[in-house]
């Protein structure tokens, strides 16, 4: 007997349709034109590739191992929703609700999330390289593990999130929103954080070689054993920051606030501090 799948439409009508392809297609035809609620449904492994899901109601619903990539989700409710290892890749979830989801080990490659809601998501190690999360909410989501690279996430809302040993490498942060995160043992190699807010942020261990922080906010910020080389800085507010240990070799700080910050046993070999504030700095 062929898999079933039940729908309440929104009129309270149940519709049951077996998980064939063409059946799956008519499913997502009602869903889009409002006529039924896809929340709850189990679509595990389910292959949605290329549909048009603009708007459709998944709150809830189990999408887990499905085939979602090139999808249109754009304004799509998917509220706690569930998408472990779902392939993700290029689909457009642009304004998406995706409140409190579940991307474990999901494929997000070249996805469009811009201005989507993110908040308390976990992805922990899902592949969101070369994606777009500009404007995106992605405060208070699990990042950890998960890889970046290259991804644009201008203007978006990281603030309270885990990035413990997330990858973004070369990632388009500018004026990003980092407060009180963990991003311990990231690499943030190459990465732009331009005019960047990381207050009360932790970047213990992180690799921060080649990266543009000029003007960023970064008060009391922990940068223990970091790598800074190479780094630019400029007119960055580091003051009271833990940079102990740090290997700040070549890094442009000039202009920068060092104000009471912990400079002890830090790699200073190289390093451009013309105009910098050093008052109560320890060293």
């Amino acid at each position: 007997m062929s898999e079933r799948i039940g729908i309440r439409s929104i009129a309270g009508t149940d519709y049951i349709f077996s998980a064939a392809a063409d059946s799956l297609r008519e499913v997502v035809r009602l869903a889009v034109e409002g006529q039924v609620d896809l929340s709850f449904a189990d679509l595990k492994g389910a292959d949605l590739s290329l549909l048009n899901l603009s708007g459709a109601k998944l709150n809830s619903a189990d999408l887990s191992d499905a085939n979602l990539s090139g999808a249109k989700l754009d304004r799509a409710h998917l509220t706690v929703a569930v998408l472990d290892r779902a392939n993700l890749s290029t689909a457009d979830l642009t304004c998406a609700n995706l409140l409190g989801a579940r991307f474990m080990s999901a494929r997000l490659v070249e996805a469009n999330l811009t201005k989507a809601n993110l908040y308390g998501a976990n992805l922990h190690s899902a592949d969101l390289s070369r994606a777009n999360l500009s404007e995106a909410d992605l405060s208070r989501t699990v990042l950890s593990g998960a890889n970046l690279s290259n991804a644009r996430l201008p203007f978006a809302n990281i603030a309270g999130a885990s990035l413990l040993g997330t990858k973004l490498r070369r990632a388009a942060m500018s004026a990003v929103e980092l407060s009180r995160s963990d991003l311990s043992g990231a690499d943030l190699t190459s990465a732009n954080l331009s005019g960047a807010i990381l207050a009360g942020t932790r970047l213990n261990g992180a690799d921060l070689s080649n990266a543009d922080i000029s003007w960023a906010e970064l008060p009391g910020v922990q940068l223990a054993g970091a790598d800074l080389s190479g780094v630019n800085l400029t007119g960055a507010d580091l003051s009271g920051t833990d940079l102990w240990g740090a290997n700040l070799s070549g890094a442009n700080l000039q202009g920068a606030d060092l104000t009471d910050a912990d400079l002890t046993g830090a790699n200073l070999s190289g390093t451009n501090l013309n105009g910098a504030k050093l008052g109560g700095a320890r060293r």
